[in-house]
């Protein structure tokens, strides 16, 4: 069925419920994960104060995805399931879905946070990457209460 599963991460809760639901999918089929963060720089063009620190806001955003990605590697690990861990720099639901077209991976799991009664009107990226992706894509939403 599914033997490789992308779980796009940012260290957010709701992307913590995504990613547990994925690797726990990924255990009960044999399957390996591959664990995504995306940094996603503010949008251009930028304000010149924003381009001089540019690089150390780059080195931040890189350390961060390091940190967040071991713990999914671990989290995988007690899991006994095998994680790639992978980062990429753009839009999160463009780079989510080419890595999935681009590794050849079976599915896609991730979170979805709580949005409430007016929450369909907006889209945020796993509406994004649920109308793109060519693969299947398995959401777990957070409830009002995990809120």
């Amino acid at each position: 069925m599914y033997e490789q599963i992308l779980i796009p991460y940012d260290g957010s809760d709701e992307a913590k419920k995504g990613a547990t639901h994925g690797i726990e999918l990924a255990a009960a089929l044999d399957a390996d994960v591959h664990a995504l963060y995306v940094i996603d720089l503010p949008g251009a063009p930028r304000a010149l104060a924003l381009r001089d620190d540019e690089e150390q806001m780059r080195e931040e955003y890189r350390e961060y995805g390091e940190d967040i990605l071991g713990g999914i590697s671990d989290l995988a690990a007690e899991h006994g399931v095998d994680c790639t861990e992978v980062m990429r720099t753009g839009a999160p639901s463009e780079e989510i879905v080419d890595y999935a077209k681009d590794e050849g991976l079976d599915a896609i799991v991730m979170g979805s946070a709580f949005r409430g009664t007016l929450g369909g009107l907006v889209g945020g990226t796993m509406d994004k990457v649920v109308r793109s992706a060519t693969v299947p894509v398995i959401t777990q939403r957070m409830r009002m209460d995990e809120v």
